[in-house]
């Protein structure tokens, strides 16, 4: 079964990771003071909720992960690998309007986002194709 974990930045600047799942008979939650030890925690939660399952004898759940950010998370986990200019140029996306989505003083909408991991793909596509002589 694949499961979306959900990873967002809270007010405090800490990292959350959590399900969204009606599929699951338990909720699993991680925080951390960054997106590894967010996902560390959670990835604990998930391991101390199979060792309670298989100590009660019952069944456990296969489970795959996958991890989608929110704007805000994403723009803090890679602000030093891809800098607002650089997501600019690749997104046509304005920094001053990034920004705002780096601080959470405004979320982009469900077009913009879509866009944003749109032009993200092509770019590691293109990246994946790349080869030195």
């Amino acid at each position: 079964m694949k499961v979306v974990v959900i990873i967002e930045t809270g007010a405090d600047k800490t990292y959350t990771a959590y399900i969204e799942s009606d599929n699951l008979p338990f909720g699993l939650l991680g925080d951390g003071d960054t997106v590894k030890e967010a996902i560390d925690d959670f990835m604990n939660s998930y391991s101390e909720m199979e060792e309670f399952y298989k100590a009660e004898k019952k069944e456990f759940p296969n489970i795959e992960f996958e991890f989608k950010y929110d704007m805000k998370s994403f723009l803090n986990q890679f602000k030093k690998i891809l800098p607002l200019v650089g997501l600019e140029a690749l997104t046509g996306i304005n920094q001053k309007q990034l920004g705002h989505y780096l601080s959470g003083h405004r979320k982009p909408s469900k077009k913009t986002t879509e866009k944003i991991e749109k032009k993200l793909h092509e770019f590691g596509e293109e990246i994946s194709q790349l080869s030195f002589v």
